[in-house]
């Protein structure tokens, strides 16, 4: 299929991607545009949501002139995919299309006291939140962000009164501007963000009465809940105008599909900002009893196949490269850090538990804070550069042994992407302490990539999984070390995360 392509959108926390793929799944050609991380405080963290829209059209502006440059005509371009950092929170006004406040982004940490508010209001109501949406009450998700913004912001506050406020994740922002705004734009969500919210009855895939209830959100606000692939209407404007959108998925969802997760006990990773690993459940929701994320993997088509996942959700993964990077020094560029580690053998008896705004899966602890334990003398920027490796790796252990313990598949072997993936060091880490093989792609691009494939089978492209192709070629990571050592290494880490709890109980900071 040489003159079918697919465009696929990929809005992440740091930057924006317009991808260009063909009907095989190969990349043709993409630009990408990072955009400004705003902190009013310590623990907030916004964007501008016009940033967000602004960086979408000027990607695919570019990433459309290198198309036509290569050869190829706008109208070979037969659909639309986009995949979003998940719970990010943006209200607007329905009448305006302005948005109503910064986005506040899915690690923002100012809504600790509502969660406890809320845990308490829980325990007071005898119910349990997580058995319906198969969501811990948590500032992660969006339902406490946007209590938070109609409690402390009096322009959203008016708008809910007024009927006048819109609610989305980022793709309902986006899908809502490109196909026409105040001027007709759609206000829909796909079911994988929806179930992102704390809003969504996770087994009957609608918006649930008795949570928004709970915590007090109209439903008026609230956009329509579609499936991942279908013709949610076509972008009315800019360079993309006239192509019909077909596909939207959250980013980790996204690269579950990219990576061809299709069946019942396949699982991936994917290092970015953060990192989540997801595991294919098969479609019955699996509620977690330790410390795991109960989601939806994706469906195709209003009446097409519907998968769940379990996902364990790690806050900081390549952000901490990023914090050593820009805020310590210690290196120049991301790929430096291995460069740095491989000249140790080991950390030292160094281990950093980077919880720069608590700890996600499995342990649920917004009072922990970044942690360094086990500095000596001998110390030196090598050893914190591994330790920074060896976090990431073993939180995913965290992770991998929760699932084990609530999904009852085996797990064979973990499929990795993102950032982190780039680094040959890391995978051989991450397969030592999982005892694992772990599989990269040589095609990095995966959660870019399961947008286009739930475009293309909402453009009607492919007509089921079998027609996708596979990826073309990986790496195969074979674990390396011995399972004492590794059990030795992960009881360590475990000793260092306790140590990291109940910072915030001591300092607010």
């Amino acid at each position: 299929m040489p003159s079918i392509y697919i465009g696929a959108v990929d809005q992440g926390t740091a930057s924006t991607r317009f991808l260009i793929f063909d009907g095989s799944g190969r990349l043709v050609t993409s630009h990408q545009l990072e955009f400004e991380q705003i902190y009013p405080r310590p623990g907030w963290v916004e964007h501008d949501p016009y940033d967000l829209l602004d960086s979408v059209i000027r990607c695919a502006d570019e990433a459309m002139r290198k198309f036509g440059m290569m050869g190829h005509k706008s109208h070979h371009m037969k659909a639309l995919g986009i995949t979003n950092q998940r719970e990010t929170t943006i209200v607007w006004d329905r009448k305006t299309g302005e948005p109503l406040y910064n986005a506040i982004v899915w690690s923002d940490t100012r809504t600790n006291k509502l969660v406890q508010h809320f845990l308490q209001k829980q325990k007071e109501m005898n119910i349990n939140v997580s058995e319906i949406c198969g969501l811990p009450i948590h500032n992660y998700f969006s339902a406490v962000k946007l209590r938070w913004m109609i409690d402390n912001v009096k322009r959203v506050r008016t708008a809910v009164e007024k009927k006048q406020a819109m609610f989305g994740t980022v793709d309902s922002w986006l899908i809502w501007n490109l196909t026409g705004g105040i001027q007709g734009g759609l206000h829909v969500t796909d079911i994988t963000n929806a179930s992102r919210t704390m809003f969504m009855n996770l087994k009957e895939r609608r918006w649930d009465k008795n949570l928004l209830d709970f915590f007090g959100i109209p439903e008026h606000v609230l956009p329509t809940i579609v499936s991942s692939s279908e013709n949610y209407g076509n972008v009315q404007w800019g360079p993309l105008e006239d192509l019909p959108i077909t596909g939207c998925v959250g980013d980790q969802q996204a690269a579950l599909i990219g990576q061809r997760c299709f069946n019942k006990g396949e699982a991936k990773i994917t290092y970015g900002t953060g990192a989540f690993l997801l595991f294919n459940m098969g479609p019955e929701p699996v509620f977690s009893k330790n410390g795991l994320i109960s989601t939806v993997a994706y469906q195709f088509g209003t009446d097409g196949p519907i998968a769940y996942a379990l996902e364990g959700s790690i806050s900081v993964a390549g952000g901490a490269v990023k914090w050593l990077r820009d805020n310590i020094g210690i290196i120049e560029r991301a790929a430096d850090i291995d460069v740095l580690a491989s000249k140790v053998k080991d950390t030292g008896g160094v281990m950093f538990v980077p919880a720069f705004s608590g700890l996600f899966a499995p342990y649920w602890r917004d009072d922990a804070r970044g942690t360094l334990v086990g500095l000596t003398q001998y110390t030196n920027k090598n050893h914190i550069a591994r330790a920074t490796l060896e976090a990431v790796c073993l939180s995913t252990r965290a992770i991998l042994d929760a699932m084990k313990h609530d999904g009852n598949v085996p797990i064979k072997v973990l499929k990795a992407d993102g950032g982190m993936s780039n680094s040959d060091l890391c995978m051989q880490i991450q397969a030592n302490v999982l005892g694992l093989p772990v599989v990269r792609p040589n095609m990095r691009d995966t959660t870019a990539l399961g947008a286009a494939i739930a475009a293309g089978i909402g453009f009607g492209i492919w007509k089921d999984f079998d027609e996708i192709g596979e990826i073309a070629g990986e790496k195969m990571f074979q674990p390396k070390m011995h399972d004492r050592e590794r059990e030795v290494l992960f009881h360590q880490w475990d000793h260092a995360v306790r140590r990291s709890f109940g910072w915030t109980n001591i300092y607010h900071g």
